[in-house]
Formats: C-alpha cells, sequence, structure tokens
C-alpha cells in the first residue's frame, strides 16, 4: 500500500552506570551525531531510537528516529556534559534535579525497548497510580496505567521532557504499587 508507515521501537546503547545524569537539548537534526561524538569520547549517554518504516509502492524504505526529539540523555560529570556542548551540536544542557527518578524513568523505558514494546507517543500525565507488571513478558516493568478506549495502557514517562510512550497490557497482570 502506497505510503504505508509501520514502526518498531529499537535501542541505540545501553544505560550507562556512572555518573549523573544531564539533559542535553540537541541542535535541530543532531541527536545521533551528537551520540555519535559521545561515543567517540567515551561518555555515557542513552539515546533510544523508533524504526520508521514506509513502503511506496513496492518499494521499502527506513529511518532510526530519536524517541525523543531534540534529546539526548548523558550520563558523566559535569566536565563531560560541557564538552558535550563544544561539539557545537547541544543548544542547552539541562541539570537533573531528581536525579533517583530519572534513572527510574530510563531504566523502564530501557527495559520496555529490550522487550519490543510497541510504544506510542502518549499525551503526558502528572497524575496516575504507579504499577508494576508481575507476570508475562513485560515483568517487573513499572509504570503509570490508564485507560484508552476500554483498554490498558501503561504509561512510561519521562518527567523532565514533560513527554511520554503507553502500550496495551492486560489489567489481570498488574499489581498497584506502594
Amino acid at each position: 500500500m502506497a505510503g504505508q508507515v509501520e514502526s518498531e521501537i529499537v535501542i541505540a546503547n545501553q544505560l550507562p552506570d556512572d555518573g549523573e545524569w544531564y539533559l542535553l537539548h540537541t541542535r535541530p537534526r543532531q541527536e545521533k551525531l551528537l551520540d555519535a561524538d559521545l561515543e567517540a569520547m567515551g561518555i555515557g549517554r542513552f539515546l533510544p531510537l523508533i524504526e520508521k518504516v514506509q513502503f511506496r509502492g513496492k518499494q521499502k524504505t527506513s529511518a532510526f528516529l530519536p524517541l525523543y526529539s531534540g534529546y539526548v540523555f548523558l550520563r558523566g560529570t559535569r566536565d563531560q556534559a560541557f564538552e558535550a556542548d563544544r561539539t557545537k551540536r547541544v543548544a542547552r544542557i539541562i541539570e537533573v534535579s531528581d536525579q533517583i527518578g530519572l534513572q527510574w524513568e530510563l531504566e523502564n523505558l530501557h527495559l520496555a525497548l529490550e522487550r519490543k514494546a510497541e510504544l506510542d507517543p502518549y499525551p503526558y500525565l502528572r497524575e496516575g497510580t504507579r504499577v508494576e507488571v508481575r507476570s508475562g513478558p513485560f515483568e517487573g516493568l513499572q509504570g503509570v496505567i490508564e485507560r484508552k478506549k476500554n483498554a490498558s495502557r501503561l504509561i512510561l514517562q519521562i518527567d523532565m521532557l514533560g513527554r511520554a510512550m503507553s502500550f496495551e497490557v492486560e489489567s489481570a497482570l498488574l499489581e498497584p504499587m506502594d
């Protein structure tokens, strides 16, 4: 079918485990180039990507695009954040005040990506009940639950970006967290 689009989530890299988180707001269309620069410099970073596949007649094309356009997550020192800024690909360095909260959010997003959840952009939610998936392929995944068209949706939020992703999950598999 002409113009048909499919999406699949992929992971650009693993979550780094040392340092403080910084959110790098990039210049337009610089996310993947900045990610490559940070990798070459040995600086921890996380850039989740989505593969967009388009069919035009019988021809299939694909491109990997950032899940959060305009942002790369850096984990390292303040000096490394400034080193990233010197690449001229960064528009602004945003310090993360809630390191534990962002770590929790990114771990859950990373887990969903590893398990190939079909993520959909979802309106950002400030309120909702935190839940954990207790069994099935997404066991251990934590997020915020919402209902959308009579189906349960698990919401994975990144508070600093004011954005969220969601996927369908059976309500029977969810248990509220304390």
